[in-house]
């Protein structure tokens, strides 16, 4: 029985993922689900995609959390439109919490929707959310085996960011086993390495991001 109840859900949350994916695709929004642990990065890594495209693009941000409204504000800081929800425990963002806060925003104005996912390399992968792009974060201190001991989170993604690159050289962290794993469970996977501390490293991913976002925004 609990089996069945678990289906029900996720056939639910699929039905109403397509919904929002086809509200998005009449207003030629591209949404982008930012996922990783708590600490790799999410909030870093939308921060510098807004400061690189948003002279370029009209940003919104949904920011998922369990509790507290810390990265809303701060990106409400930088003069982004964002709606803050809070999940209050649950450890996932659904598609009809996303369907429920479009209203929120002029879609009209918009051409790109970043969500910050939950903190957690688990859940998040199972729940599409209508997105159009998927983006994981592994960051270096969290260690070289997560692709193997969470394979759904990056088997389900479009590109993989080994984040806080700069910190490679103090942690025992194998890259090559990363690559190799992430090329077995995902070939078509992109994956960039990048760092805070160094800019340069970017380019490549918003290079990519940027095409995803004019095949959907520009045809």
């Amino acid at each position: 029985m609990e089996i069945k109840v678990v289906k029900q859900i996720l056939e639910w949350n699929e039905d109403v993922s397509r919904e929002v994916s086809e509200t998005l695709k009449d207003h030629k929004v591209i949404m982008i689900n930012v996922m990783g642990s708590p600490g790799a990065g999410r909030t870093s890594l939308i921060k510098r995609i807004i400061n690189r495209l948003s002279g370029e693009y009209r940003i919104a941000v949904i920011e998922g959390d369990i509790a507290g409204t810390i990265d809303a504000k701060a990106i409400d800081e930088m003069g982004i439109p964002v709606v803050q929800l809070q999940t209050d425990g649950a450890c996932h963002i659904e598609a009809m919490s996303v369907q429920n806060m479009l209203p929120m925003f002029d879609l009209d104005n918009i051409d790109v929707i970043l969500v910050e996912n939950i903190g957690n390399l688990v859940c998040p992968a199972e729940f599409n959310i209508g997105e159009d792009v998927r983006v994981s974060i592994l960051s270096i201190p969290e260690g070289d085996d997560k692709v193997e001991k969470y394979p759904l989170m990056f088997t389900l993604t479009d590109a993989i960011i080994l984040n806080k690159y700069d910190m490679l050289q103090y942690f025992d962290f194998d890259e090559m086993r990363v690559r190799r794993n992430a090329e077995d469970i995902n070939p078509d996977a992109e994956i960039f390495a990048m760092s805070a501390k160094d800019g340069n490293l970017e380019n490549d991913f918003i290079e990519w991001l940027k095409e995803r976002i004019n095949e959907k925004i520009r045809g």
